[in-house]
């Protein structure tokens, strides 16, 4: 169990890793590389919707059968 609670990043860690990114990406790209990545995570849900949907749709043609 110990080893797990030491797998989890803290404060200072979490702080450092921060300090790292904005140093090599620079204030200016933060923000287009997160805008970039919420439009991803925005495309993957849509993507599990549909499918989910069709699946839905899927089963539901069988039990009408």
């Amino acid at each position: 169990m110990s080893n797990i609670l030491l797998a989890i990043p803290s404060g200072a860690s979490i702080a450092l890793i921060a300090v790292a990114i904005l140093l090599l990406f620079g204030g200016k790209k933060i923000p287009e590389l997160m805008r970039g990545l919420g439009k991803g995570i925005s495309e993957f849900k849509k993507g599990k919707k549909e499918i989910e949907d069709e699946m839905d749709g899927t089963k539901q043609n069988k039990e009408d059968n």
